[in-house]
């Protein structure tokens, strides 16, 4: 691979997170969870976009209806079309908050919640239906992360990050109901912590290693196949966008690091785009609510 890493966005993101690729604008999305952010840059045209909210954000998506879902402290919370805020269900109990989601092909947002002190067991995965209805599919994670399916819907992929876990699960193509669950990759120590993730048109995984300043291909059957460093130390999560879905848009944190503020350090925090890596992404799909 002949690769290119350059800076998609400048940012000072404490925990840049949740890349979402909106095709039909031509519009990446991301968040800052614990600067209670969601961002957007416009590609080519550069126009940027950033509000903030008082409370944690671990991921957004934008709604099929205008305005984003996103997965809070409290649980699932609606931002308009006119930017306010409106806490949909307080799900969540003191000290929990919401952390990494996605939607899948039908548009129900699947999100996992974790205790804010990462105990043991404390974590969920939840799903969340376009009228606004939810349910706790999984219990007993850590700190559930990179949520994916494979192209064929038949796969449900979700890491454990803390436990340095990537699991699969058999789903039913549209369904909900998950089982087969198995350990596809556990991850030593000095790889970091896998954190979100991609499934390209091919079937592997795009995973952002946390701490271990690298993404990672990882086959479905869960054979590491490539290893692109990055120039940051915490790359958090990846989603792939730009012409042809051919540009893999990584977010990092900064957060925990002795690094210069800005300007004299433009990396950490900021959206990379990694160009030349030869493979396409799966299009993101919005909230049917």
């Amino acid at each position: 691979m002949n690769t290119e890493i350059t800076v998609a966005a400048v940012d000072t993101a404490r925990v840049g997170e949740g890349p979402f690729w909106d095709a039909a604008t031509g519009t990446l999305h991301w968040v800052d969870i614990l600067g209670g952010a969601i961002s957007s840059l416009v590609v080519p045209a550069g126009e940027r976009a950033r509000a903030t909210f008082p409370t944690l954000v671990g991921a957004a998506v934008p709604k099929a209806s205008g305005g984003y879902v996103a997965a809070t402290r409290e649980g699932f919370a609606e931002v308009t079309a006119t930017g306010a805020l409106v806490t949909r269900s307080r799900m969540l109990g003191e000290g929990h908050r919401m952390n990494d989601a996605k939607c899948d092909p039908q548009g129900r947002l699947w999100a996992g919640s974790t205790q804010m002190e990462f105990a043991a067991g404390q974590g969920a995965l939840h799903v969340l239906d376009a009228d606004w209805r939810h349910e706790t599919l999984l219990d007993g994670l850590t700190l559930p992360n990179g949520l994916g399916w494979s192209p064929d819907g038949h796969t449900f992929y979700l890491i454990d990050s803390i436990a340095r876990e990537l699991n699969a699960f058999d789903v039913t193509p549209g369904g909900c109901a998950l089982s087969g669950r198995r350990v596809l990759v556990t991850f030593g120590e000095d790889a970091g912590l896998p954190d979100g993730l991609t499934v390209d048109s091919a079937g592997c995984l795009w995973i952002a290693m946390w701490g271990g300043s690298r993404v990672v291909r990882v086959s479905p059957e869960g054979s590491v196949l490539g290893v692109v460093p990055m120039p940051v130390a915490q790359p958090s999560s990846c989603a792939f966008g730009g012409p042809g879905l051919s540009v893999l848009y990584v977010t990092s944190a900064r957060e925990g690091l002795d690094v210069p503020p800005f300007p004299a350090t433009a990396v950490d925090g900021s959206v990379l785009a990694v160009r030349g890596l030869g493979v396409t992404g799966l299009p993101g799909t919005r909230f049917g609510g």
